[in-house]
């Protein structure tokens, strides 16, 4: 049957070409001064750092610096940044980059009038009271994090990396200017195809009958399937960099899980303890694990792994189904095994894998994983 819900999602969305010329003018009613978070610099290549920092000072709103987010964001940066923060005075915290850095601005805008470190909120110790406002400039589609209230964060001390929301969480506006887009390298285009892709089967596997949002999973991948290939062989089409990043917004902006209870989070689960012990990118552990978890999957819940492939790919089976997906994956270039992400799958390192997967507890919210699933898992993801 299909579950109870509630649609909830306050983000105000700005879309195309120039739109970050507005961000000066939103950020004006939250204060005077902004915590401009970004990476490695990137932002400083393709204009997004630029433009915003002009927009905000144009504004008159005095811009305090944080760099050097990484691509897998750690809750030491999160905690400099609030520290950072906090000394400064800030009003606001601005994101600049792609999904690590707006997740480690929602950590911060918690952070910052909390006067802790934001890993007690991910594990739940500590619950947020208030959070400064955060607002987004998007440079790369994937993640969906502008329009959600959930980020990640990873402790490689505890070799733990959590995934926490908070209604606080939502960005106040986010801006999605395609254009800065066009500069990303063919890998991470192709990780952040996955990625969204990922999201969206989440959003399949979870509990409920919903049909109308089983929809709009379908025609999000369709999206990817059919301008994903054509975005790798034209990576400097504005159009198609539009498409992909408008597919990757819809895919966890809460869309695809209306009238289901949540999504299945386990292959995420997965993907995050290679990112602890590898540093693998995000969207390059999803298309190892998926198409392994699927495989473990495969007797377990058949027809809805036909269901997705007949709807997607016109599969006669369950089998053929996730081939096809393994397929998509390959042809964007991402890997489908740890040996192709650059990673010796030797006892050695399975144990490890075994023994991160065991300390995050990974596990889905609708499809149960046990030990032996996690050896299962790692032997066919080698």
């Amino acid at each position: 049957m299909m579950e109870n819900f509630v649609i909830y999602n306050p983000v105000k969305l700005h879309f195309g070409q120039g739109v970050t010329e507005k961000l000066g003018k939103s950020a004006v009613p939250f204060g005077g001064r902004a915590l401009l978070l970004y990476g490695r610099g990137s932002v400083k290549d393709n204009g997004a750092w630029q433009q915003s920092r002009d927009s905000l000072e144009r504004a008159g709103i005095r811009v305090v610096e944080y760099s050097g987010i990484k691509s897998n964001p750690i809750v030491e940066d999160a905690d400099e940044a609030a520290a950072l923060g906090r000394r400064e005075g800030v009003d606001m915290v601005v994101a600049v980059g792609g999904g690590s850095v707006l997740d480690t601005a929602k950590f911060v805008a918690l952070a910052i009038p909390a006067g802790h470190s934001c890993w007690h909120f991910a594990t739940g110790e500590k619950k947020p009271v208030q959070a400064l406002p955060v607002l987004g400039v998007l440079t790369l589609a994937a993640t969906g994090s502008e329009m959600n209230a959930v980020a990640v964060i990873q402790n490689d001390k505890e070799k733990k990396k959590i995934g926490y929301g908070h209604p606080l969480m939502f960005p106040r506006h986010s801006f999605l200017d395609p254009t800065f887009t066009l500069s990303v390298p063919a890998n991470y285009t192709a990780y952040g195809i996955v990625d969204l892709v990922a999201h969206a089967l989440e959003g399949w596997f979870g509990e409920g009958e919903a049909s109308l949002t089983d929809r709009f999973i379908l025609s999000i991948i369709r999206e990817a399937l059919e301008y994903g290939p054509k975005l790798m062989q034209s990576p400097g089409d504005y159009t198609l960099r539009a498409k992909i990043m408008h597919a990757a917004t819809m895919a966890l902006n809460g869309l695809t899980v209306q009238g289901k209870k949540s999504g299945d989070w386990g292959v995420h689960s997965i993907g995050h303890a290679m990112s602890v012990l590898w540093d693998i990118p995000h969207g390059a552990s999803l298309s190892i694990a998926y198409p392994a978890w699927l495989r473990l999957q495969q007797d377990r819940i058949p027809g809805r792994i036909h269901e997705l492939g007949s709807g997607l790919f016109g599969s006669g089976d369950a089998g053929q189904s996730i081939e096809q997906l393994a397929s998509f994956f390959h042809t964007l270039g991402s890997p489908l095994s740890l040996s192709e992400a650059g990673t010796e799958p030797d006892q050695k390192a399975k144990q490890a894998l075994f023994e991160v997967m065991t300390i995050n507890k990974v596990d889905g919210i609708h499809h149960k994983l046990s030990e032996d699933d996690y050896r299962w898992l790692i032997d066919q993801m080698a």
